[in-house]
């Protein structure tokens, strides 16, 4: 009985560090239940304080519409998020890495990233069939809008690049736009 009380305490301890340390981890595929926790996770930090908030993205990607609500509460909020890519940084794990302003989106040295064309499973009456597939075109040059603005590349450019799988080292994606700075250590992050 000892030992799972010391385990409880123990948990709630780096719960509580975790929370002040003013991390967000994601990773693993990004769902609604992820996307979820995640957002609940900001607000709560930004209604601590204005501090900026560090978030860890390690991600092969998945649902776009939960990698859309992560990324548009990351422009919601009131603190600044930093983005930190690790291990890889994948479609909508992309998709969440860049709703951090471009100065603010970091990674450290072994981080992959994979930008891709949306897709999905198409099904149905031919008229359904019609109607989703309109809905992945639209998607497609949202995508292509974002990450166009994200970075600095021509909506052209992007869906050229991401017609097949597009991946990027981190001195690649530095020179592509979408990474500010690669870091090895925290003292590295830009104060404020």
């Amino acid at each position: 009985m000892k030992t799972q009380d010391a385990i409880d305490v123990s948990d709630d301890v780096v719960k509580s560090r975790f929370f002040k340390s003013r991390t967000v981890i994601v990773a693993g595929e990004i769902n609604h239940t992820l996307a979820e926790k995640t957002v609940k996770h900001l607000i709560a930090l930004s209604e601590d304080s204005d501090d900026p908030i560090n978030m860890f993205i390690s991600s092969p990607g998945g649902h776009v519409e939960s990698g859309d609500m992560v990324h548009d509460m990351i422009r919601f909020i009131r603190p600044k998020v930093r983005t930190i890519g690790s291990g890889w940084v994948a479609s909508a794990g992309a998709l969440i890495y860049v709703g951090a302003q471009k100065e603010n989106r970091y990674c450290l040295p072994n981080t992959r990233f994979l930008l891709h064309q949306p897709s999905g499973g198409i099904g149905g009456q031919a008229s359904d069939m019609e109607i989703q597939a309109e809905q992945i075109r639209q998607m497609r040059a949202r995508f292509d809008h974002l990450f166009s603005e994200a970075t600095g590349q021509s909506k052209a450019q992007i869906a050229q690049d991401t017609q097949r799988d597009f991946w990027l080292t981190t001195d690649a994606a530095i020179r592509y736009g979408l990474v500010h700075k690669v870091i090895e250590r925290i003292d590295e992050l830009e104060q404020g």
